[in-house]
């Protein structure tokens, strides 16, 4: 049986790093959203991540560089222990049940707890992007959320869900398995051993990865989410739908969108998460990832 204060120190040191994690790369986040919702329906010239950061520092100031921090944070305590607490179990149970943890295991043990995760906290993701997008809102998270809940109806609030479970189903999956992989292969085919050197390397690589598989989903999934927000995005029917209009009207680039930023986030991101976890779950008497 396990106890409940090895649950409470295993999915609470996973989120508590991802929180740390999103309040330091969130005015990132921010750029990234805004960057995604360029040009909707058109190709042409984008304005790059440093003239737009410099842009909304001058017409907006630095206080909207952390809108939408509270639900951030908020989803990132519950989405973040659940992504990264539900990995470890889903592979011992494939483990039990096929008598292997390879990198397939690990794939989809990363893509089940990324999913379920996000279906669960996918209202806290609707509510953060909204913020972000709208500096001038005065009535803050829960006005906003009393909002969308009386104007749209609850259903708003799982907007874009789809493209968010398959985002955070393939950022987990490529993050953790890769993760969990480079760690392997670094202690058997180098001198690294557990410490942080091996988590720093280890966590680097996942991000790259993450990065360049997620990205188009990243961008699918903020443009539903504020499709209400924008006449523009106001005929998307799904997500595949969206990723076909993007494509035939902003070209393939157009899925990348905000990639830069979005790498600029998620590789300090998951480099802050992954070290920090380590050294919380070890300081908690917990074993590595």
């Amino acid at each position: 049986m396990v106890s409940p204060s090895y649950l409470f120190y295993h999915f609470g040191t996973s989120g508590l790093s991802v929180a740390v994690a999103t309040g330091v790369t969130h005015p990132l986040d921010v750029l990234k959203v805004r960057l995604q919702m360029q040009l909707v329906g058109q190709r042409g010239p984008l304005t790059g991540m440093g003239k737009l950061f410099f842009q909304v520092l001058k017409n907006e100031g630095t206080r909207s560089m952390y809108l939408g921090l509270a639900p951030a944070l908020t989803r990132s305590v519950l989405y973040g222990g659940l992504r990264l607490g539900l990995y470890e179990p889903s592979k011992n149970v494939c483990n039990w049940a096929f008598g292997s943890t390879n990198i397939l295991v690990k794939i989809a043990s990363g893509a089940f707890s990324g999913g379920i995760a996000t279906a669960l906290t996918n209202p806290v993701e609707v509510l953060k992007v909204r913020l972000q997008m709208n500096p001038n809102l005065r009535r803050g998270p829960i006005g906003e959320l009393q909002r969308i809940i009386s104007e749209e109806g609850i259903r708003a609030l799982w907007k874009g869900v789809g493209p968010a479970m398959s985002r955070a189903a393939a950022l987990t999956a490529s993050q953790l398995a890769t993760y969990d992989e480079s760690k392997r292969i670094l202690i058997r085919r180098t001198p690294l051993e557990e410490g942080f050197p091996l988590h720093l390397i280890a966590s680097m690589v996942a991000g790259i990865v993450s990065t360049f598989i997620t990205a188009p989903m990243d961008m699918i999934k903020t443009r539903l989410m504020l499709q209400r927000q924008s006449k523009e995005v106001g005929s998307y029917k799904s997500g595949f739908h969206c990723a076909y209009q993007v494509l035939r009207t902003e070209g393939p680039r157009g899925l990348y969108k905000g990639g830069l930023a979005i790498f600029a986030r998620l590789g300090p991101q998951t480099t802050i998460t992954f070290i920090l976890c380590e050294k919380l779950r070890t300081l908690a008497g917990l074993n590595a990832i």
